[in-house]
């Protein structure tokens, strides 16, 4: 299994909306940038997901799972690139903001700091775990 970090604004689609989703889940689409996209691709089935909510609030708020691996994208005319369906897992009892992950030195080489305008990036494992620990506990 593989850790990613899906970007969304929430004016545009929220973690609320994914999770009124259900269990079918949504097409996690519209990806135009050849890095995101690529990244997309290499997503497998049963991955975790961290949900962040983009430009309004800049904090990841819960976590999908991968339920479909990669797919020609259908809102792409030109059929190059990549869709995923993706599923609600949960939403964090607290945020963890940008602000708040830029202070971690233990994942301070993140994309998420380094490449801030990716909008679909990989986590790793030891980086997971201490943000997903940090959902988990009311600040």
């Amino acid at each position: 299994m593989k850790y990613w970090l899906l970007k969304s604004e929430p004016n545009v689609w929220s973690i609320d909306q994914q999770k009124k989703a259900g269990l079918k889940g949504v097409s996690w689409d519209g990806v135009r940038n050849y890095q995101a996209a690529n990244n997309l691709k290499k997503m497998k089935l049963g991955d975790l997901c961290f949900f962040y909510h983009s430009n309004i609030g800049k904090e990841i708020v819960g976590t999908v799972k991968v339920i479909k691996k990669a797919f020609i994208d259908k809102t792409d005319k030109e059929k190059k690139f990549f869709a995923v369906q993706v599923r609600f897992v949960e939403k964090f009892k607290s945020t963890i903001s940008l602000e708040k992950i830029k202070k971690i030195r233990a994942i301070s080489h993140l994309p998420l700091i380094k490449q801030s305008r990716l909008s679909v990036m990989p986590i790793d494992y030891k980086s997971w775990k201490i943000i997903y620990k940090m959902g988990k506990i009311n600040f």
